[in-house]
């Protein structure tokens, strides 16, 4: 059995119109969900997931926000760049090329590839992934070379409904 938890990036600041997509950062309220959420997600976790982040500054930020909530070291924060703009299928095929086993891995990304990616392995799962939130997804195989598609949703949470 492997588990998946699927994070969208934090709410990012569109203030800064002269820097490239890439280079957007979080604002102060993308912040302060990341840690809402990390916080939540710390109370599911039963093992360290091995976490991957788009190189994106937003995302790799998040992720950061996520490690130290969870007492990861930030070296151990992978950067895959092939997370950036990926697609639900590009991030099938990057979960398949996962070496080493881990029981657990943490994706930070983007929409709508990463909602998309949810909506294949769900069944009658609809809902987009907001900014900041989190799926967590268990998968019946052995090996990340077999995963299919089909998995259990097991969480799906975001910073508005945390609040509320």
């Amino acid at each position: 059995m492997k588990t998946l938890y699927v994070v969208r990036h934090a709410k990012s600041s569109w203030e800064y119109h002269e820097l490239p997509d890439m280079d957007r950062p979080l604002k102060g309220r993308g912040i302060r969900d990341a840690h809402l959420m990390a916080s939540w997600l710390q109370d599911l976790l039963t093992t360290a997931p091995v976490l991957y982040s788009s190189p994106a500054t937003r995302t790799l930020h998040t992720a950061m926000i996520f490690a130290r909530t969870l007492g990861i070291p930030l070296d151990e924060v992978r950067v895959a760049e092939s997370l950036y703009s990926a697609s639900h299928l590009d991030i099938a095929a990057f979960l398949r090329g996962i070496q080493g086993e881990p029981g657990s891995i943490m994706l930070f990304g983007h929409n709508p590839g990463m909602s998309e990616f949810i909506t294949d392995c769900v069944p009658g799962f609809t809902e987009n992934l907001p900014t900041g939130g989190v799926a967590v997804l268990q998968f019946e195989i052995s090996s990340w070379n077999d995963l299919r598609s089909e998995a259990e949703l097991r969480y799906f949470d975001f910073p508005k409904n945390q609040k509320n």
